[in-house]
Order: structure tokens, then sequence, then C-alpha cells
């Protein structure tokens, strides 16, 4: 079977320390949606399929992803489905199912209200429910573990944490969205205190409420020649996974990373935005993927400057085609992670097309 051509045509999103106020995350998406309907020119009738990714642990609620279905509205029914996982998988849902020829376009969201509970505690649902789960290892610690791992072997030192640190939040100063942002130095993030040893707060991605929405398409969609340009074809999309058991694995390599960058044919973009919700984990990624110094990496700021949970690798794809978008990059690339210490990993890439 033929390969479809499929471009993000459409994104949108928001970032905040908490929810003000403390809406619904369906009061959230229904701003988002509007932007993306203005963006491309559509309304809710062009949309052949709807997406989303959230955790009913985060919500504290089951099936609270239902409720979320409220924003796109009642009427007239949609074809809609729903991964429990960041909303970047729900985008490789809908990609497969425009590929298999059942839809020309997709809205995909994802949102998460991380402020509503103690998230790095919550997060310890997501592991091993026999053996790690009931030593509630929380996300922050874990990671702690795998930056010291790296130390140890002489991988990185702390100034190599630090940089990475300096330059997201730098990065991110240009970003509306970003929660954590400003002109920062080396010596700045190593003045701080050390929060979990060896990683220092800014080294540990925010705590973040939010959404995030992206639209697909084919060309052949009713209305694609109207979009003026806003096109970011992609041209790999692949996710893998490592064992959910961290004492079997080498937690200072990604091979899921690697497999998955080499698929979707990581090796040749100019700009990649790097779903590292911590500092040292920006450092594996750009050695599993085989990132060279000449790419630009996460020139939003990354997650380190805003990371909600079910919506930040969504959003890291989202920027990295704004990026094709704005004619700044040629070919970006695109990538979440999922699950403890990097354990899951998708890569998308896409480029701009004359």
């Amino acid at each position: 079977m033929a390969v479809r051509d499929v471009a993000v045509v459409g994104f949108a999103q928001r970032q905040m320390k908490e929810m003000d106020g403390s809406p619904t995350c369906v009061e959230i998406l229904v701003p988002i949606f509007a932007e993306l309907f203005e963006q491309t020119g559509w309304t809710k009738s062009d949309i052949d399929f709807w997406c989303s990714g959230s955790s009913d642990y985060l919500a504290g609620r089951s099936f609270s992803f239902v409720s979320a279905v409220d924003a796109i509205g009642a009427l007239p029914p949609v074809n809609e489905s729903h991964v429990e996982m960041d909303a970047a998988w729900a985008l490789y849902e809908a990609w497969v199912k425009i590929q298999i020829g059942e839809i020309d376009t997709a809205l995909v969201y994802g949102f998460g209200k991380s402020s509503a509970g103690v998230l790095r505690r919550t997060l310890a649902m997501q592991l091993d429910p026999y053996t790690m789960t009931p030593l509630w290892p929380d996300t922050v610690s874990i990671a702690g573990l795998q930056a010291r791992q790296g130390l140890e072997q002489g991988l990185w030192d702390e100034r190599a944490l630090a940089e990475v640190s300096s330059r997201s939040r730098t990065s991110a100063s240009d970003n509306e969205y970003a929660i954590r942002k400003g002109a920062t130095t080396v010596e700045d993030v190593l003045a701080e205190e050390v929060y979990a040893d060896p990683l220092r707060r800014s080294d540990c991605a925010p705590v973040s409420d939010g959404a995030a929405a992206i639209v697909l398409s084919t060309a052949e969609a009713p209305g694609f020649d109207k979009l003026s340009g806003r096109a970011a074809w992609i041209t790999g999309f692949e996710h893998r996974t490592d064992s959910i058991t961290l004492g079997t694995r080498d937690l200072t390599r990604s091979p899921s990373a690697a497999l998955a960058g080499s698929a979707a044919g990581s090796q040749d973009v100019d700009t990649a935005e790097l779903h590292a919700p911590f500092s040292h984990q920006e450092l594996i990624l750009r050695r599993e993927l085989g990132l060279g110094d000449d790419v630009t990496v996460n020139p939003s700021g990354g997650a380190l400057s805003g990371n909600p949970m079910f919506a930040s690798g969504l959003i890291r794809i989202g920027e990295a085609a704004r990026r094709i978008w704005s004619g700044e990059s040629s070919r970006a690339l695109g990538h979440a992670t999922s699950g403890p210490a990097l354990q899951q990993n998708l890569v998308c890439v896409m480029e701009g097309r004359s």
C-alpha cells in the first residue's frame, strides 16, 4: 500500500502554571478548537475524525475524557477516539487512520490538569504494578537516579546539564506560552540548590496545566488548496518502547528512541523539538537520534519551559511544524516520550514543500 501524503496544517496550544479559576478542560479546549478553525478556515463538519490523549489517573475520575468531548459539541455526532497517553500517540492513531483510507482530515488534542494533585506521585501509577508502584518512587527521583548514572559513567557533568537548562529558558523568552523563561546563564543554574541530587529545579520541567491540538490533512481534502502554504508534510512517523522494568535496562540509553528515530528519518533534520522533561534526557535523546551540533534543539524552550501532561509531546510536534510554516526550518523533528526514564518514544519528521 502506498503511503498517503499527510500534513500538519493547524496547531494551537495553551500552557499555564495552573488553570486560573480552576476551569474544566472543556473551557480550555473550546478556544483552542476555535483558533484551529480560524487558522484553517474549516468548521467542525470538515473534520472526519477526532482523537484525544489524556489520563483518568491525572483527572482523578473514570472516563474523564468523555466530558472533554463536550468541547466538540453534541450535534452533529462525530467519529471520535481516545488514547490514555500523550496526544502525540493520538496523532499517530489519526495518521494511521488516514493511511488506511478511512478519513482525509483529523483533529487531535491532548489536555491535562497537573496542578490538581501531586504529579510526581501520581505518575508512580505508570510503573510496574507488582515490583515498582508499591514502593511509590516518584518521577523526579527516578530521573535523579538516571542523571546520577550518567554522571558516574562520565557521559555528562553538572555543567552540561546546566547548559541545557539555561539554553532552554533563554530560548523560551519569545514563547508566549512558556511558564519558565528569560535570559539565564549556566552559572545562574549552577548557583541553585540541588533539588533531587544531582538535579536542580531548572533541570526539571515545571508542573504545568494546559492543552494543545493539531489538525492533519491530506492534499485531497476539500479546502486544502486554500490553506495558503500552511503545511508541514510528514515524511516519517514511528514509535517504539523499552521495558517498563527499570532494572533490566541501561537508563543512560534509549534504544526505543534510536529505533523510532532511525525508522522516521531523524538523521537529516535541521530542527528538533525534543520532549525531555529533565535536562539530561535531552543529552540522551540527542545521542540516540543522531542529532549533530548543527541541529537547532528546542527553539521553543522545550518541556523545561512548560510541560502540560498529555499535551507536551503533541506540542513538540506542533512547534516543529510551526518552524516549517515560518520557513525557519526545511526539515524538522518532533519527539514525544511517555513512561519512566524515556521508556516510550515517538518521532515525527516533517518537511516543507514549495
